[in-house]
C-alpha cells in the first residue's frame, strides 16, 4: 500500500492522516468542510512542531510529513488510486452508510475500505457494497499518533488476505493491532462505556461527587485518568451515541444510557469539545473546573 485516502478531517481523521504520512505513505485527507481542513491543517502542524520540541522528530521530518498529505476539499479522483481508504467520518449510521455506497462506486476494484468506527457494525456498512471482503475496521485510539492500539474489526465476510493487510500495515504504522470479531461495541467500548455510564449513575445517585468517582479509579484502580474526565474527553454525545447502539444491539438493559447523560447531552453539554461537560474547560488551557450540573439526586 502507498497511497491512502481519510475521509473526515476532525480529531480523529486528522490523527489518522498524520500517522499514514508518518509513516511515509502519500495521505488524501478528504473533508467538505473548508475551515475543518484549515484547522486540521494547523492542528497536525502543532502535534508535529510538539514533537520537535521533544526531539522525537526533526524538522525535516515534520516538513515531509505535512508536504504528504495533500488537504482536498471532495471525494474527487484521486479517492479512485487509492489503496485504502480510511472513514474517520461523523460517528452516525446513516452517514457512514451513504459514504460506504458511494466510496464503492468511486473505487477501484482493489481498495480496500475501512472505517475508525467505534461502535457501528463493519457487517452493515459492508452490506452497502459489493466488496465487502474488502471491508474492516480500523478502531484508532484518541490521540492517534501517541496511542498504540488499533481495534481490527473482521465484518462477517471480511477475508482472511483483508485482515491480513490490516493487521500488517498497522504494525508499519508503530502500532499495536489487536483482532476482534464484529459484535455491538467491540471490545474497547463494550467494556469502557458501561463503566463510564455506571459512574455517571453513581453521580446522579449522590454516591459521590465528579472528582471523588474520578479520584477513586485514578488512585485505586490505575487508570490514568477518571471516567468522567475521559467522558468529557470523548465527548459525552460520542458516548451516549455508542451506548444507544450497545442497547439497541443486545437488547440488554445493562446498557440503557443514564438520564443524566441523556440530559446533558441534550443540554448541549458535550464535553471538552464545547467547554462543558462534568468539568468546564478554560479555553486554550488545560486547566478544568468542576462543573456544577442540575438533577442530581441528592443524599
Amino acid at each position: 500500500m502507498k497511497n491512502i485516502s481519510v475521509i473526515g478531517a476532525g480529531t480523529m481523521g486528522n490523527g489518522i492522516a498524520q500517522t499514514f504520512a508518518q509513516g511515509r505513505f502519500e495521505v488524501h485527507l478528504i473533508d467538505l468542510n473548508k475551515s475543518i481542513l484549515e484547522k486540521a491543517k494547523k492542528e497536525i502542524e502543532k502535534n508535529l512542531d510538539r514533537m520537535v520540541k521533544k526531539n522525537l522528530i526533526t524538522l525535516e521530518e515534520k516538513d515531509q510529513s505535512i508536504n504528504r498529505i495533500h488537504f482536498i476539499p471532495e471525494i474527487d479522483q484521486e479517492i479512485r488510486e487509492s489503496d485504502l481508504v480510511v472513514e474517520a467520518a461523523t460517528e452516525k449510521l446513516e452517514i457512514k452508510m451513504a459514504l460506504f455506497k458511494k466510496l464503492d462506486e468511486l473505487c477501484s476494484e482493489h481498495t480496500l475500505l475501512a472505517s475508525n468506527t467505534s461502535s457501528i457494525s463493519i457487517t452493515l456498512l459492508a452490506s452497502t457494497t459489493k466488496r465487502a471482503e474488502k471491508v474492516i475496521g480500523m478502531h484508532f485510539m484518541n490521540p492517534v499518533p501517541v496511542m498504540k492500539l488499533v481495534e481490527v474489526v473482521k465484518g462477517f465476510q471480511t477475508s482472511k488476505e483483508t485482515t491480513d493487510r490490516i493487521l500488517d500495515l498497522s504494525k508499519k504504522l508503530g502500532k499495536i493491532p489487536v483482532e476482534v470479531n464484529d459484535y455491538p461495541g467491540f471490545i474497547s467500548n463494550r467494556i469502557l462505556l458501561p463503566m463510564i455510564n455506571e459512574a455517571i449513575y453513581s453521580l446522579m445517585e449522590g454516591v459521590a461527587g465528579i472528582s471523588e468517582i474520578d479520584s477513586i479509579m485514578t488512585l485505586g484502580m490505575s487508570h490514568p485518568m477518571g471516567p468522567l474526565y475521559l467522558a468529557d474527553f470523548i465527548g459525552l454525545d460520542v458516548c451516549l451515541a455508542i451506548l444507544e447502539v450497545l442497547y439497541q444491539g443486545f437488547k440488554n438493559p445493562k446498557y440503557a444510557p443514564c438520564p443524566l447523560l441523556v440530559n446533558m447531552v441534550n443540554s448541549g453539554y458535550l464535553g471538552v469539545k464545547s467547554g462543558k461537560g462534568f468539568y468546564t474547560y478554560a479555553p486554550d488551557s488545560k486547566e478544568k473546573t468542576i462543573s456544577q450540573i442540575p438533577f442530581l439526586i441528592r443524599n
